[in-house]
């Protein structure tokens, strides 16, 4: 059943202390923990009294991306293999928060250790959930203008990647022939042209 409503309605759901919808955990127990994959099974009440007695849920830290952009206008892009989808993909610079760090902190981390890009202007451009269904993680986006190269990439043994300057028409033309496979980026950069267009 739908039914009309309004901007206040959606809100007011936006606020969590006052979205009267949430579930009742009455069970929970961890089906796996290993570094990168964290699963949990549990027993949730919904509002109206019914139970789901089995609910996955996948825990993984938060991640951060960034869109970076030079003095000169040109976005730091990457290029690397994903396994699990099979392909090479075009990105932003991205990562895992490390415990203890702040949203900013590993974005600002991240970008210099995978590109050796830094300092700029920083600020927050949108909060992203993987997957509210399953996952319980939040990406942070950031936009940085005027970053520059200030040392060079230090990889993690397991990273493979490739560092690659764009202007705006490419990636605007990358996001819109599907180039960009990851929609954790295109997303933020969505937002970024929207706004900034």
């Amino acid at each position: 059943m739908s039914r009309d409503v309004g901007w206040s309605y959606f809100r007011g759901c936006m606020n969590q202390k006052e979205n009267k919808k949430t579930w009742k955990v009455l069970e929970s127990e961890y089906l796996i923990k290993r570094p990168w994959l964290t699963a949990r099974r549990d027993c949730v009440e919904l509002p109206d009294g019914r139970t789901i007695p089995e609910y996955y849920v996948l825990e993984y830290p938060d991640w951060v991306n960034v869109i970076a952009i030079t003095k000169e206008g040109r976005f730091v892009m990457e290029e690397q293999y994903r396994y699990a989808a099979g392909k090479v993909s075009c990105e932003l610079p991205c990562g895992v928060m490390e415990a203890g760090e702040t949203p900013l902190e590993a974005a600002k981390r991240e970008l210099l250790e995978e590109t050796g890009y830094g300092n700029g202007v920083w600020q927050p451009l949108m909060e992203l959930s993987p997957n509210p269904g399953s996952m319980s993680n939040t990406t942070y986006c950031f936009l940085a203008t005027g970053v520059e190269k200030i040392a060079e990439p230090c990889l993690d043994p397991t990273e493979d990647l490739s560092v690659y300057l764009m202007t705006r028409e490419q990636v605007k033309e990358l996001v819109d022939r599907n180039g960009i496979f990851q929609s954790l980026m295109v997303a933020p950069l969505l937002k970024y042209f929207y706004e900034y267009d």
